[in-house]
């Protein structure tokens, strides 16, 4: 997945979870921020971002802010929708026979629904930018709709469905996620619950670049 353009700039504040503001060679610029988690750890004053301009007609901000550079040096995509786009370009290199997006299943709307020969599939995806000691953690605030997905993925999984909770890991040289116990216990319950049910808990690192992310590589957890 590749962003059309690309502008570095430095981070300087972010008066809400919507908009930050930067430094653009020398100029301060209000940018839409394309993630509403927290990302404390992530955008600190001073830190190097990268911004990109979808050019949308009456746009309130001209810059979306797309990437980060943590003190450690690691570069993190912390787009919220880089990773539905970024599995979707991955499962058509997957050989299924069909793949639906925003696939609506019980009470919730799935990520992905999929076919290969006589098989179907479900998979909820799940963008993970919160890195501690080479290990990535989920989520980074309380989730309750992510509680409710792997809830109907353990169900699917019950009614015969291949069942798949896959997480995208935005950053480099991280090939794990865990449950981030601490900030939302029942998360880690349920993904309990899933892993106990059968629903395959996936983990697909990438590499990032100011400009891209891409997946480079899967494996499926053999421990929570």
């Amino acid at each position: 997945m590749k962003y059309p353009n690309i502008t570095r700039a430095v981070f300087l504040s972010r008066p809400n979870r919507f908009i930050a503001e930067v430094d653009v060679d020398g100029h301060k610029e209000t940018v839409h921020v394309k993630n509403t988690g927290r990302c404390r750890e992530l955008l600190i004053p001073g830190c190097e971002v990268w911004l990109t301009a979808p050019g949308t007609p009456d746009r309130k901000t001209r810059y979306d802010l797309v990437a980060v550079r943590k003190s450690s040096g690691i570069l993190f995509n912390i787009d919220s929708q880089a990773p539905n786009k970024v599995v979707r370009e991955w499962l058509d290199s997957q050989d299924y026979g069909r793949v639906i997006p925003e696939y609506t299943y019980g009470d919730s709307r799935i990520d992905f629904y999929m076919e290969r020969e006589d098989e179907k599939f479900l998979m909820e995806v799940k963008g993970c930018t919160l890195e501690e000691k080479g290990i990535g953690y989920f989520p980074d605030a309380p989730t309750q709709r992510g509680v409710k997905h792997i809830h109907e993925l353990i169900k699917a999984k019950q009614k015969g469905y291949k069942a798949i909770l896959a997480f995208v890991i935005q950053m480099d040289d991280v090939s794990e996620v865990r449950p981030n116990r601490k900030m939302h216990p029942e998360f880690g319950e349920a993904m309990d619950e899933a892993k106990e049910a059968g629903v395959e808990i996936l983990f697909l690192t990438c590499h990032v670049e100011p400009g891209s992310l891409f997946i480079v590589g899967q494996h499926i957890a053999a421990e929570l």
